[in-house]
């Protein structure tokens, strides 16, 4: 089920219908780059991400994360198995700052941890929208 308008909504407010269809994909197009940039940045310097980790198992936390970030947002870029994707994601993101930036009494970790929070809820938007008209999901 797509939350995308209805045929007879389309003709009823086109200019309306296109907005959400162009804001769908945008909003798509903009949140999967930093997902995809920090598994490309996680691939090109392993041991930066290793060395920066409190996992028992650094390696393999590492291994997870860059699958799950170079699949899931390739996923959101071309509109595929969209809603798994970002929930994965969001569930990945909120994760992060629980593990990651749990130090809430630093101004920066704070900052980092309201910021995970945020992206989180963006994505979970996703989850309730779907990936829109412009979209392998779209049938």
């Amino acid at each position: 089920m797509n939350a995308s308008p209805t045929d007879r909504e389309r003709r009823i407010d086109p200019f309306s219908t296109a907005i959400a269809d162009g804001t769908q994909l945008i909003g798509r197009l903009v949140i999967a780059p930093m997902f995809l940039l920090t598994g490309i940045a996680a691939i090109s310097d392993p041991q930066k991400f290793i060395a920066s980790s409190s996992l028992p198992a650094p390696a393999v936390a590492l291994g997870a994360a860059i699958l799950t970030e170079m699949i899931c947002g390739s996923l959101l870029v071309i509109g595929y198995r969209t809603r798994l994707a970002a929930g994965v994601l969001a569930g990945f993101t909120l994760m992060t700052a629980a593990m990651s930036h749990g130090n809430l009494t630093e101004s920066t970790q704070f900052a980092m941890f309201w910021k995970n929070l945020a992206i989180a809820g963006g994505l979970m938007q996703i989850v309730a929208v779907g990936a829109g008209r412009w979209s392998v999901d779209f049938n």
